[in-house]
């Protein structure tokens, strides 16, 4: 078992101790369900009610002035720091070994750098290149000339079809498709004909791809994925995509082709975007958005057609009321009517 004491804990993430810093950690855990001798952490001001009614030993906190009997770990950035002190009480013990499994199928000619793992009934095919540490989970295709930078990380059943590229340190879940065609075809005499697809994907470095979700290679040229971009489960990215640097994109996102998202533009969950726009530098698109022209440079857009959020709210909040609305004309014109009549008899006599 790992044992820390808070002290240790502060010096290791530049935090500062309120309380006694030679309390015992022994596990992490959430506010809700941590127990004596684990840590936990606030991050959010909605959950500082739970702070009389953790059991936890510690808390990780930001650096703001607390009432509360508990230790307290007071640092920059609370969430960040969790993360780091999992990993202290919970290291990676399923990395699996360096090596290739006897079932695993491997061409003569792939590259597999120093302490590369290849698990059970993985197939690399000739000419691709695993770089040093990366791992590849049982069940996954590494097509051929592919390129997959060092330290990265397959889950099983990952595919990587051929020429396309990970950069290092990227982290794919179970049923990633990398390099699927783009969906491109051309009608003509009564039926539609396959637009050859043949381009590739390149992903940066830092790259998180969650699971079941799929990248589709460029009709010519590169799909692109920046450095750093974390994309949620059960994505669609479309041929000729190019997404920019530290961008967030949450499950079930559908983007169609050759659309363009900057750096740090963040992506809701459901919302799809048209082909053939670009999305602005920190922008943020809201969840289940539909979004068919540009938007601007750090600009909010919700609803469908996406609109200024804003405006969306206003007319969602109007929306609400159309019944009554509704109710008030039917009234309203019915004393019109009636109006109307008494002056037409007026005039007759």
């Amino acid at each position: 078992m790992i044992v820390r004491t808070l002290a240790e804990l502060a010096l290791e993430l530049n935090g500062e101790v309120v309380g006694d810093g030679s309390t015992l950690i022994r596990g992490v855990a959430g506010i809700r369900e941590a127990q004596p001798g684990d840590i936990t952490f606030l991050a959010n001001s909605r959950y500082e009610a739970h702070l009389e009614e953790t059991r936890a030993s510690a808390v990780i906190c930001s650096r703001e002035p607390r009432m509360t009997t508990l230790s307290l770990l007071m640092v920059d950035n609370p969430y960040l720091a969790f993360q780091r002190v999992v990993r202290v009480f919970r290291p990676d013990s399923h990395r699996p070994p360096p090596g290739i499994h006897p079932s695993a199928v491997v061409a003569p000619d792939a590259e597999i750098g120093p302490e590369a793992s290849i698990g059970a009934h993985c197939v690399v095919e000739n000419g691709a290149s695993l770089g040093a540490r990366a791992v590849l989970m049982p069940g996954c295709y590494v097509g051929r000339l592919v390129r997959i930078g060092e330290d990265s990380f397959l889950y099983p059943n990952v595919t990587v079809r051929e020429e396309c590229e990970l950069g290092a340190r990227c982290i794919l879940h179970p049923g990633v498709v990398i390099g699927s065609d783009g969906f491109g075809f051309a009608f003509d005499a009564g039926r539609y004909h396959k637009v050859p697809q043949v381009g590739n994907v390149i992903v940066g470095d830092d790259v998180e791809i969650g699971a079941n979700t799929t990248i589709d290679r460029a009709t010519t040229d590169s799909t692109r994925i920046g450095d750093g971009t974390k994309i949620d489960n059960l994505v669609q990215i479309g041929h000729n995509v190019v997404i920019g640097q530290h961008c967030i994109i949450v499950a079930q996102v559908g983007i169609s082709g050759s659309t363009q998202l900057e750096d740090f533009v963040t992506v809701g969950g459901q919302a799809g975007i048209a082909g053939h726009i670009r999305i602005g530098e920190r922008a943020t698109l809201a969840g289940r958005s539909g979004v068919t022209k540009p938007v601007l440079a750090g600009e909010v857009v919700s609803g469908y057609p996406a609109l200024p959020h804003g405006l969306w709210k206003r007319i969602t909040a109007l929306a609400q009321k159309l019944p009554q609305l509704f109710q008030r004309t039917r009234t309203l014109e019915a004393r019109v009517e009636k109006l109307e009549r008494q002056s037409v008899r007026e005039e007759v006599r």
